[in-house]
């Protein structure tokens, strides 16, 4: 089941505090870039970012969730509500991001 706009607007709009956050649809899915890195992705209307140590840290007890089939587990976001939350996880995960790789 592709991700809907709508979902994808709510992420977007919880995340507004942060800057530079972009996104790009992938097969019916949202990657969710933050200052030029992957972060991770909204999959089946759910938020799932990289399982790096501050977000693991931050999300102790959330579940490790597939993306897709044939995937690496990832972390649920499931406190979207919360803005100053977000904005906090993703300023602490932007240093253990790897970088982007050059395209030829």
């Amino acid at each position: 089941m592709p991700s809907s706009k709508q979902y994808l607007e709510y992420v977007l709009e919880q995340l507004s505090d942060l800057d530079e956050i972009s996104y790009r649809a992938m097969m019916g899915e949202y990657i969710i870039y933050y200052r030029a890195k992957i972060v991770g992705g909204i999959y089946d209307d759910r938020f799932l970012v990289k399982p790096v140590k501050s977000a693991m840290s931050m999300m102790s007890d959330a579940s490790m969730e597939l993306p897709y089939d044939g995937a690496k587990e990832m972390v649920l976001v499931d406190d979207l509500e919360n803005k100053a939350f977000l904005k906090e996880l993703f300023e602490k995960m932007y240093d253990e991001l790897p970088t982007p790789r050059k395209r030829k």
